[in-house]
């Protein structure tokens, strides 16, 4: 058996279990830490109104507007990041680099939107499995190189300059088809939701511009 530097007896596979357990138990409590905190959840609200439009029942929204709030806070604590926006505190709070270490909070956002797919799969009950999928594919060109990452790219080149996000939008839209929202329903809570989140925007990113608020 190989010997550690002091000579005893180094056990490679009780070395990993250790380490593993240490990095699960900081990515366990690096994602808390952001989803858990005092949010407005605006995006899960705006999801579970559009799903109970077309008759849907809360309980049934609740599990997409969970995996969405997974989403956003992994474009927070990645916006937070000193390549980013570098910011310190996050609704009062130091942000999740601050407390955690860049590391663990690259990795953190990674396991937060894998779980929130994960979530989506696994719990959506009493569901067709093709509105389950149309939903995890909407989610999934909102969150890639056409959605938020490009607005996190834009961010980063134009350093703060006003983005606009597709999340806003995407989430009435998955409301509306998870529960079997009609394509012309869809379009037209799409075209709402596209200009709700554009106004969100502007209230949200223009007083951080100006500082006149």
């Amino acid at each position: 058996m190989p010997l550690n530097h002091s000579g005893s007896v180094f056990h490679f596979e009780e070395y990993m279990a250790t380490k593993a357990e240490r990095v699960n138990k900081a990515l366990d409590e690096a994602m808390r830490y952001s989803l858990l905190a005092n949010g407005k959840r605006i995006r899960p609200i705006l999801y579970i109104t559009s799903c109970e439009l077309v008759g849907g029942d809360e309980s049934l929204a609740l599990t997409v507007g969970c995996a969405v709030e997974m989403i956003h806070t992994m474009s927070l604590i990645h916006d937070d990041l000193p390549y980013m926006d570098n910011d310190d505190l996050r609704r009062g709070k130091p942000t999740n680099h601050k407390a955690f270490g860049e590391a663990i909070v690259v990795l953190a956002g990674g396991a937060l939107l894998s779980l929130a797919f994960d979530h989506v799969m696994a719990w959506t009950i009493d569901v067709p499995p093709e509105l389950v999928v149309r939903v995890v594919a909407e989610l999934g060109v909102v969150v890639g190189s056409d959605g938020l990452m490009a607005g996190q790219i834009v961010n980063i080149a134009c350093e703060g300059q006003l983005v606009t996000t597709k999340l806003l939008d995407a989430l009435a839209v998955c409301g509306m088809i998870m529960d079997g929202g009609s394509m012309a329903e869809v379009e037209r809570v799409r075209r709402y939701a596209r200009c709700t989140g554009l106004l969100f925007q502007v209230v949200d990113d223009i007083p951080d511009i100006t500082k006149v608020w």
